[in-house]
């Protein structure tokens, strides 16, 4: 980080703060607002208990940096302001997640995951306002991050009073819901700061605990990763523990359950941002579709995804559990059957499972 006396004149630092939030809504984010580098003592509390409780389950990048992860300044040194930032990602023409849910024959994708792969298109964007705040302003000492380093980006952006924690740990507006991206841009100057929202606003309303498919919210703002079929569709590397598999059911990336069912999301705004769009229809495909994808049809159809860096073996897994939930059909067994000696013995294993759920079905 520069020091900011080498900018050399005196700023009007808010008006600074209010381009700033201006440029970051024509690059197409959909709001911006800053805090401080203290996130406070709660957050590293929190942190640190979650840690301790084993919950980040093999997600040891969580651990790696220690109370870094809570203080950005130790993170960067130098960091004064952090710059939220969030974009909404839900692609407007998509199938009815419920639709596709219900469809045990289908297979459900996070809808983040839908287009583009948001870690670039959030970090180009916020280069680009990086940029700009260098044209207007002069070098200076910078940051960006994009769910990819050891940043507590819902802890930094109630901060900065974009909207509450959720009890399901997720970021919540009322007018916004929380179907969107965050990211950060850690900077030395001096801006002045917004003010926390005064209250969140789940009140008693238990209903992203009760309906978690594989109760992974094991208590208002906790999540146990472990159980959680985010973690276990796409942070996992070896098996799926079998007594969670048939809760599952067809979700072979990531879950949105707990949005889906929040009352918050009645306000939810489709996203603008072409890049989020449907890609390769996963908003409406079988499972026996996909299943039949070559390695090679997983790497032209899915690179530039979200869902690529899980890799093939993991996504053959995935879509094994979510046949072995479906309704049988001869069209089901026969996918299984056409990958009972595949190459790899981690879908083997959770083909042989599948196929072994379907003798269960019919079983008189």
């Amino acid at each position: 980080m520069h020091d900011v006396s080498t900018l050399g004149v005196e700023r009007d630092w808010a008006a600074l703060a209010s381009d700033i939030k201006r440029w970051a809504m024509e690059l197409g984010f959909d709001a911006a607002m800053i805090c401080d580098a203290d996130l406070g003592p709660k957050a590293e509390q929190d942190l640190q208990a979650w840690l301790d409780a084993g919950y980040h389950g093999e997600m040891d990048y969580m651990a790696a940096h220690g109370s870094k992860r809570a203080r950005p300044a130790e993170l960067v040194p130098g960091t004064r302001r952090v710059i939220s930032l969030r974009m909404n990602y839900r692609p407007p023409a998509a199938k009815s997640s419920d639709a596709v849910l219900q469809n045990g024959e289908a297979a459900f994708v996070s809808r983040y995951a839908l287009g583009r792969d948001y870690h670039k298109v959030l970090r180009n964007r916020i280069q680009k306002l990086a940029e700009r705040i260098v044209a207007a302003a002069g070098d200076f000492g910078y940051r960006a991050f994009v769910d990819s380093a050891p940043v507590m980006e819902v802890a930094a952006a109630e901060r900065a009073g974009l909207g509450w924690r959720g009890k399901h740990t997720l970021l919540l507006t009322r007018e916004h819901g929380s179907f969107f991206f965050l990211g950060e841009l850690f900077t030395d100057l001096p801006l002045p700061i917004d003010p926390p929202l005064a209250q969140e606003h789940c009140g008693r309303c238990t209903r992203c605990i009760d309906l978690c498919p594989t109760q992974a919210i094991v208590a208002p703002y906790q999540v146990d990763a472990r159980r959680c079929v985010s973690y276990l569709t796409i942070e996992l590397k070896g098996a799926i523990p079998t007594e969670l598999r048939p809760l599952i059911g067809n979700r072979v990336y990531g879950c949105d359950d707990c949005q889906l069912t929040c009352p918050w999301n009645r306000f939810a705004v489709d996203s603008n941002e072409s890049d989020f769009a449907v890609r390769n229809g996963l908003d409406d495909v079988s499972l026996v579709e996909l299943f039949a994808w070559s390695e090679q049809d997983f790497r032209n159809r899915l690179a530039g995804t979200a869902i690529y860096r899980i890799g093939y073996e993991r996504w053959l897994r995935n879509i094994a559990v979510g046949l072995g939930n479906a309704p049988c059909s001869t069209a089901v067994i026969q996918a299984l059957h056409n990958r009972q000696d595949d190459p790899s013995e981690l879908v083997r294993e959770h083909v042989a499972w599948a196929l072994a759920r379907h003798q269960e079905v019919r079983r008189p």
